[in-house]
């Protein structure tokens, strides 16, 4: 007896469980964050930018595999695969400014060397 019962609440544990993974919430302010970070990167430049258009492209794809997700009511999952694009999108970001940045400093040091070097004559 005791062990028919043990079956039956585990069972019954097993079912309740269950029925929780589909009462995850859609992840839909996570997918809109996670969008809105794409947009920024491809509007500072990410898709010129190797290193970064390949963290931007990884966010894209990410953030369609988690809307078939979604659509297919694996909420918890999408979820966790749109922080992961969200991340890549700001990684595509921060490459995408420190290029320009690298690019800035050099351009800057250079009229530096320029200028020295006009100096340097003109005495």
């Amino acid at each position: 007896m005791k062990r028919r019962s043990l079956l039956s609440t585990t069972a019954l544990l097993l079912v309740a469980s269950t029925a929780g993974c589909g009462s995850y919430p859609p992840p839909s302010e996570r997918l809109t964050t996670a969008e809105a970070a794409i947009r920024g990167a491809e509007e500072l430049g990410a898709t010129k930018v190797p290193r970064a258009a390949l963290h931007l492209q990884l966010a894209q794809e990410q953030t369609q595999k988690a809307k078939r997700l979604m659509d297919d009511g694996y909420n918890e999952r999408a979820e966790l695969t749109l922080k992961r694009a969200q991340a890549d999108a700001e990684l595509a970001i921060a490459i995408a400014k420190e290029t320009e940045t690298v690019q800035k400093a050099h351009e800057a040091q250079a009229k530096v060397d320029q200028l020295r070097s006009a100096a340097r004559k003109s005495k």
